[in-house]
């Protein structure tokens, strides 16, 4: 969401991460730091490398809680006012591939945030870095990737081994991506809203890609328009589209969506909890509802029982870096979870958020978060609302402090800033697990009288 979208002049971008339905993820904060000599990253998934610089900047991140199969650090905000998210996963055609295919052991997912995010100082130059990574040492994968500072916000797009196209989003507009290549028509006289790839336009017409005599679409030149795609992909981003601008008609399965939409009202990072949350509610596709059991299975929803976190990272007007950021982090299946706000100005995360194995373990916050949402899930319409209550008063206390904080901490010296924002943003994880511990112990309670093995008799029986 662009500034001129948003109520306060927040940039916004935000993301659910899916993988596994029990794939812990930890919250961290990587410090600034200063080497003597460049230092090397390796993947510990494919083998990536590159020489990294010698300056790497603070950043806050959220790894898996193994390195096993990459770092997949996915979201965060450096100290320079930068917030990046990567990656949505995406698909590129065949015959793009064939003409330039993808690198076995160039930059995929796992690396993007830990080599990109310390170095880059605006949401452009964050476009540039990667991009020339990509073009250098090839891509692995086929990626969008969220760029944002306090003034623009970019969606980048990697579809090949070597090629890619960036789009700045306008500043009174928004964008919903699923997992498909978005971006639609490239104008290559117009360096200010768009960036791609050296030599991208003479790539496509070299190898016969083009689509058109009249237009450069790089979604219909490099993506897929596929049945998988109307089941997977586009439902998702017409439902995102249909909640913030309700007038336009439009069908889920369409591959016309377009890009780049705007809302008929001002936004807020409410509606983006809500669409990330969502699963077609109110529509005849929700799998939750029980009426229409043929429909209500028909679609990918947004948010899934595979979520690991959702995030939301805002960037908001007129305030310094440490205060302008607000990583707003949810633990496990968004709809059954809570935004949890952390300055980006923080030292250190709450310790419950650097635990969890891929066992559950009750001092992981993760784990706490996921064991009230399989709490709710076995009795949704029971459990549901009180779920629905408590997410809405952890927005109303969450809001609150946030408007408390602010007005503090622009009153505090410089080198009191950190370890107040540390404290603040600790407190509101603990407030967050306080009360998941309390609705968890009070629905565990509630369904031991739910068992299949019970029989009413007496009071006594």
């Amino acid at each position: 969401m662009g500034k001129k979208a948003t109520a306060d002049g927040s940039t916004l971008i935000a993301r659910n991460e899916d993988a596994k339905s029990a794939w812990p993820k930890h919250l961290v904060v990587h410090p600034h730091q200063e080497f003597e000599e460049p230092q090397t990253f390796v993947s510990p998934d494919n083998g990536f490398t590159i020489t990294l610089p010698q300056v790497s900047g603070k950043y806050t991140a959220t790894p898996e809680w193994t390195s096993k199969f990459g770092i997949f650090e996915e979201d965060g905000i450096n100290e320079y006012g930068v917030a990046m998210s990567a990656t949505e996963s995406a698909y590129a055609n065949e015959r793009v591939l064939g003409a330039d295919p993808l690198v076995k052991k160039g930059i995929g997912e796992e690396a993007m945030v830990t080599v990109t995010l310390p170095y880059i100082h605006s949401a452009r130059e964050g476009v540039a870095y990667l991009g020339h990574i990509v073009e250098k040492y090839g891509a692995s994968e086929t990626n969008g990737v969220l760029f944002s500072d306090q003034d623009e916000v970019w969606y980048m797009e990697i579809a090949t081994g070597h090629y890619w196209v960036a789009q700045r989003i306008p500043d009174d507009a928004y964008a919903v991506v699923a997992n498909q290549l978005a971006i639609q028509n490239i104008d290559f006289t117009d360096s200010t809203n768009y960036m791609y790839a050296q030599g991208i336009a003479a790539f496509v017409q070299e190898n016969d890609l083009s689509v058109s005599h009249n237009e450069f679409n790089f979604r219909k030149i490099f993506g897929t328009q596929e049945l998988s795609d109307e089941i997977y992909s586009t439902p998702r981003v017409w439902y995102g589209q249909k909640y913030l601008t309700p007038t336009i008609k439009q069908e889920p399965m369409s591959e016309e969506l377009p890009f780049i939409q705007r809302a008929q009202r001002l936004l807020h990072n409410d509606d983006l909890e809500y669409i990330l949350g969502s699963h077609f509610q109110g529509t005849a596709y929700d799998p939750l509802n029980s009426t229409d059991l043929h429909s209500s299975k028909r679609f990918r929803p947004i948010s899934l029982a595979k979520t690991q976190e959702s995030h939301i990272l805002q960037l908001r007007p007129n305030l310094p870096p440490e205060i302008s950021g607000l990583h707003w982090l949810a633990l496990g299946v968004t709809a059954q979870s809570i935004f949890v706000p952390f300055y980006a100005g923080m030292t250190d995360t709450h310790p419950a958020y650097k635990e969890g194995t891929a066992t559950y373990s009750f001092s992981s916050a993760y784990w706490r978060y996921k064991l009230l949402g399989v709490l709710v899930d076995a009795h949704y319409k029971r459990f549901g609302p009180e779920l629905t209550a408590l997410q809405k008063e952890l927005r109303i206390l969450f809001k609150k402090r946030i408007r408390q904080n602010d007005l503090q901490a622009q009153t505090l010296p410089p080198e009191k800033l950190a370890t107040f924002l540390t404290t603040a943003s600790t407190a509101n994880a603990q407030l967050g697990l306080d009360k998941v511990d309390k609705l968890t112990a009070q629905l565990i309670t509630a369904a031991t009288e739910l068992s299949p093995l019970n029989f009413q008799t007496d009071e006594n029986l």
